[in-house]
């Protein structure tokens, strides 16, 4: 998914003088209150702010006010108007050279909390774009799918694992509008793909963080439609809602409570939390409870099941004591290699072969994701290398592709509630390149695993847009595990 706030639909003709048409940088929905900056050039000519707009859902705001506005949220499929006041207006069909820069805080992603009252530190995400742009008045066509897929052979009583995905894996289709959401499961149906779907709410419910009574008619319909069955229910904590400080401990309590009985209400039986903090559990617990839910906290790259901060959550689980206590287990933390998907992203922006060799070199050491995060971006400095032209992944390389051992899910087979089943690719041969999926397959076969494996297509981080179809390249992974599901199985 590029990291791009326009593209080449986004000059639109308007009676001020001109319009930029934005799509949000991200794969979920963000507070207004994310946007940091955005400044404008339109043929060599800086646009002072004063001359500029953000228009979202008919209300317009100043540029400077954007951060204050923690409660208003740009839904990823809603496209704001960057409004833009001109002498004379851009007519129809005029070509005009537009360079827009943003940056944006990412408000669930926190580097380090704040002190003494104030905002912590999130993931920045820097977005740089100069395009040649044609005014236009309306949306960019929609692509044609591919059809006439073959259905996937049945399932059988001895597959082990039940297979689905998270929606997330067709997250940039969905931020463009190739899909509303009825359309989207529509395509997952004719794939094939399921009977699991799994949702990160920030991304999929229009009203997050409550589940609007409309919404819950829809996702009920299209599962009745369908046959599905609900799977796992992504929930975000977005401390950094506010600019000014951190979410206090009410506030992370009456989030994910929202959250919570959303998920109750869309028939979820599991929640992947992002926080294991004890305090928070103490207090999510009976709510959990009440509801009939499972709290299952993600371990993602660049961690492992035996990394301090899984070993600090293992010790409130223990102390806690709760069968409704468990984990997701995402196997970007279990990769071998880094994804060619994420390399030719870098080859994009600007990386010759050297930096990508040295990408690769420190990504493999056993250095601290910090430690190798700034090694890589010193070392990009020291070639007078802008990191920024890298957008987010200059950080998120590191957090994306963890070099775990496989072997180490067995160490929390019993408390693994759900799979994300991580891919990037699936080559010529059928296989993940980057992740052993037959290891994978092994290792939780033999762990008695027997819950749902949820395919995670995540190279809309780093693919442009159309580059593949994710949900075909889904059906071809859910492929990969029947064999290896089947081939592990003892004769």
């Amino acid at each position: 998914m590029p990291n791009g706030l326009i593209d080449d639909a986004s000059l639109r003709v308007h009676p001020e003088g001109a319009a930029i048409a934005l799509t949000i940088p991200w794969y979920r929905s963000l507070w207004l209150s994310s946007v940091t900056t955005i400044r404008l050039t339109i043929d060599g000519v800086d646009v002072p702010e004063a001359d500029l707009a953000f228009e979202l859902d008919g209300v317009r705001y100043a540029i400077g006010d954007l951060p204050g506005q923690s409660d208003v949220l740009w839904d990823l499929q809603t496209h704001p108007l960057l409004v833009v006041r001109r002498d004379q207006a851009i007519a129809l069909g005029e070509t005009h050279d537009v360079v827009i820069h943003g940056e944006l805080r990412l408000p669930y992603m926190q580097i380090a909390p704040g002190l003494d009252g104030g905002p912590g530190v999130y993931v920045p995400n820097i977005v740089h774009q100069a395009l040649t742009l044609t005014a236009t008045d309306r949306d960019a066509p929609l692509p044609v799918l591919e059809t006439g897929i073959a259905a996937p052979p049945p399932t059988t009583e001895a597959d082990p694992f039940r297979l689905g995905l998270t929606l997330y894996s067709a997250s940039a289709e969905f931020r463009a509008g190739w899909f509303d959401f009825d359309g989207l499961l529509d395509r997952v149906a004719e794939l094939g793909i399921g009977p699991g779907i799994e949702i990160v709410a920030s991304q999929m419910v229009p009203t997050y963080p409550v589940v609007s009574d409309e919404f819950a008619r829809t996702w009920r319909d299209a599962f009745d439609r369908h046959g599905f069955d609900a799977s796992s229910f992504g929930a975000n904590l977005d401390m950094g809602k506010r600019r000014d400080r951190d979410m206090t401990p009410d506030e992370e309590f009456e989030f994910s409570e929202l959250m919570f009985r959303g998920a109750k209400k869309l028939g979820f039986p599991l929640v992947r939390i992002q926080s294991a903090k004890p305090e928070l559990l103490r207090r999510l617990l009976p709510v959990a409870e009440r509801l009939g839910l499972k709290l299952a906290y993600e371990i993602h790259a660049p961690l492992g099941p035996n990394a301090e901060p899984i070993l600090r959550v293992r010790e409130t689980y223990a102390e806690l004591d709760s069968p409704l206590l468990g984990f997701v287990a995402d196997f970007s933390s279990t990769m071998h290699a880094m994804s060619p998907t994420l390399l030719r992203a870098v080859r994009r922006a600007g990386l010759d072969d050297e930096a990508i060799d040295t990408l690769q070199r420190i990504w493999s050491t056993d250095a601290p994701m910090r430690e190798r995060q700034e090694e890589f971006i010193g070392y990009l400095r020291s070639r007078d290398f802008d990191p920024g032209r890298l957008g987010s992944f200059a950080h998120l390389a590191f957090n994306m592709h963890g070099h775990v051992d496989p072997r180490e899910w067995a160490d929390i087979m019993p408390q693994i509630l759900h799979v994300h089943a991580k891919f990037y690719d699936i080559d010529e041969h059928g296989q993940e390149p980057a992740i052993d999926y037959p290891e994978l397959v092994r290792v939780f076969v033999e762990g008695g695993y027997r819950g749902y494996w949820s395919s995670e297509w995540e190279g809309h981080a780093f693919a442009e847009l159309g580059e593949v179809d994710p949900l075909v390249l889904v059906r071809r992974q859910h492929d990969l595990i029947r064999r290896s599901m089947r081939a592990a199985q003892p004769m």
